[in-house]
């Protein structure tokens, strides 16, 4: 047997494709081809997205964890929240007791107790659960990180009451950040961008807009992603989210027609449209491209 499983969500162990007759020699060719990913020596995948949540997502699945809990940056990555720029250089993981907090090479042990509802199983992995993952890395973040996962963790079904109880029991640096980001933290936020951008917004005091708030026009409905008033709506132009937007069939310069379409049917609603890219939001930006329209429409 020369062949070896092309299931993304299943590890390839060199002692099971042994056992199933593949040689070193035929895993090592498929590694070298980019059919194959080595993960630790022993440990292989195939057909990966090789996007750094990916890849730390599988290995986190061919560490064993001795008894710890996958939890923090590590635990959000397996219940698929998102993040602004997290540091995945090591896999979080935590002791379960008041003390024991370390830094290794691969690992970051650290310290807190957990209660019986704050481990859940993900991937066949013991993870802390949403709530905890969400309060743990908002807790290590400044105010824009942590609004961005607290908005995903909100998206993705977790209890706003259950993430304040955790905070509540906090009295650790970074918990009031956390409670501040927590009570501006907003579901209806569909992507890093989208809760960065509302972030500088809150951080300069402006006017909060509201999101994805529907609209017919013409027989169309469109949805956009910031909008003042109906006078005012931004737009958070990310760099995949043409790709993401695409149909079957379709182009990118379909979509970008598209697009173009739906922003003037805002303009005849009697919306002014405004966009920003990622590079205006790691330059910051998007207030000094928002606020000044703010003033001139009244909306300050």
């Amino acid at each position: 047997m020369t062949t070896t499983p092309d299931d993304p969500d299943r590890l390839l162990r060199r002692t099971d494709a042994q056992a199933a007759g593949v040689t070193d020699r035929h895993l090592m060719s498929r590694v070298r081809s980019g059919e194959l990913i080595r993960l630790r020596p022993g440990v292989y995948a195939a057909g990966v997205e090789r996007t750094p949540e990916s890849m730390h997502r599988l290995e986190i699945l061919a560490t064993e964890h001795h008894l710890l809990t996958v939890s923090h940056r590590s635990a959000a990555v397996l219940h698929g929240l998102r993040m602004l720029k997290p540091d995945l250089s090591r896999i979080d993981v935590s002791s379960g007791s008041r003390s024991g907090g370390r830094i290794h090479p691969t690992r970051h042990i650290h310290s807190g107790l957990l209660d019986a509802d704050d481990v859940v199983i993900v991937d066949g992995v013991a993870v802390t659960s949403l709530e905890r993952t969400a309060a743990d890395v908002a807790c290590m973040a400044d105010f824009d990180r942590a609004l961005v996962v607290l908005d995903s963790a909100l998206r993705a079904g977790a209890d706003r009451d259950a993430i304040g109880e955790i905070l509540a029991r906090r009295r650790r640096q970074g918990v009031s950040t956390a409670r501040i980001a927590l009570s501006m933290a907003d579901r209806n936020s569909e992507s890093v961008g989208e809760s960065w951008s509302r972030a500088q917004m809150i951080t300069a005091r402006l006017p909060l807009p509201r999101l994805q708030d529907a609209r017919v026009i013409r027989g169309r409905r469109v949805i956009p992603d910031f909008d003042w008033d109906r006078q005012l709506v931004g737009e958070f132009d990310g760099h995949i989210k043409y790709g993401r937007l695409l149909r079957p069939g379709q182009t990118v310069v379909d979509v970008v027609a598209d697009e173009k379409a739906r922003e003037d049917l805002l303009r005849w609603d009697g919306s002014m449209v405004l966009r920003w890219v990622w590079s205006d939001l790691e330059r910051r930006r998007v207030v000094g491209i928002v606020a000044p329209w703010l003033h001139r429409l009244g909306l300050m």
